[in-house]
């Protein structure tokens, strides 16, 4: 699975990195170095409510594999730390039985992530613009597509976003009045003894 296939990626692939990356401390951290820019430990402890301590624990576990690394300036012990890439990627599929049960656990986690954010929208969206609420998108919609098909729909998603992308980077080619949106991307097969969709 991949948040983004883009040489600003970083691609894990050794078990332990995939389980150090699976906390939702991590995550969120992560996340907020990503969107915010750099931050120091106490920075990040009360953009995302937690204790300095656990933030500063969490953050050296993520530098030791890579996904963050110290941001150079700040003062004294109070260092800034910055993520090492705009992405993060795995493989979906792994014949490891010790890769496939820690990617399991990342990919469960990131969705549990994904559900809070979608949550804390349903329940704060009457709080934000009409023009927003009304653009934003949420709903599914099933359809029968042969395996060929659903690496074309999913490689057509990617082209779609594509114009988008500089402007992660690039704060002067983003647009006044944007902000940032999560666009989930989710194409699974259905069980169809099991699952119903509604939407």
């Amino acid at each position: 699975m991949a948040d983004q296939d883009s040489p600003r990626s970083i691609q894990l692939t050794d078990p332990r990195a995939l389980r150090a990356y699976a906390h939702p401390t991590r995550l969120a951290l992560v996340g907020l170095l990503r969107r915010s820019g750099p931050m120091t430990a106490t920075q990040a402890a009360d953009a995302i409510g937690e204790s300095v301590a656990s933030c500063s624990f969490h953050l050296r576990q993520l530098a030791k594999y890579g996904l963050v690394e110290k941001a150079g300036g700040g003062r004294g012990r109070e260092k800034p730390w910055q993520a090492t890439a705009m992405f993060t990627s795995w493989e979906a599929h792994t014949a490891d039985p010790a890769a496939a049960a820690a990617t399991e656990a990342l990919e469960l986690a990131v969705a549990e992530r994904y559900f809070e954010i979608m949550a804390r929208w349903i329940q704060t969206r009457a709080e934000e613009p009409a023009q927003w609420q009304e653009a934003a998108r949420f709903g599914d919609t099933m359809l029968h597509l042969t395996v060929a098909e659903l690496h074309e729909l999913g490689e057509k998603f990617q082209e779609l976003m594509q114009p988008y992308l500089e402007r992660i980077d690039d704060s002067t080619k983003r647009p006044a009045h944007s902000r940032p949106i999560t666009v989930l991307q989710l194409a699974i097969p259905l069980d169809t003894n099991r699952d119903n969709p509604q939407g």
